[in-house]
């Protein structure tokens, strides 16, 4: 093997080298940014008059979604934004409970009640 040869290989040894080390990096951007997403939001969970609207919005983030409390009373909102959000009942649409200021944390649930006591949900507590 000449001394041409021998610089040819090392150039294509190197330039694999780079390529594999570009698909690495880049491999681990995307690992890191799918795992940043996950981690960003929580969940709002608690208790409500059964088979109520509970809405959970944040004007500031756009966020206004709703979901029904099961045949118990019992509600879980997964998939939130971290944030600030206000945590509301609905009675044909027309709100008739709020807690403002529910904090939502990386990871974690805030748990927000509606006046249930020992497992029973007939009176939705004044805030």
């Amino acid at each position: 093997m000449n001394a041409c040869s021998a610089i040819r290989i090392h150039r294509r040894l190197a330039a694999g080298a780079l390529a594999l080390a570009v698909v690495g990096v880049f491999g681990a951007l995307g690992s890191a940014t799918v795992s940043a997403n996950e981690i960003t939001t929580g969940r709002v969970f608690g208790r409500a008059p059964a088979g109520a609207t509970v809405l959970v919005s944040s004007p500031e983030i756009g966020i206004h979604r709703t979901i029904r409390a099961n045949d118990r009373g019992l509600y879980r909102m997964g998939w939130v934004p971290v944030g600030i959000y206000s945590v509301t009942v609905l009675d044909n649409g027309q709100p008739t409970v709020m807690h403002p200021n529910v904090q939502v944390l990386v990871d974690t649930g805030s748990r927000v009640d509606f006046g249930c006591f020992h497992g029973r949900c007939s009176e939705v507590a004044a805030n």
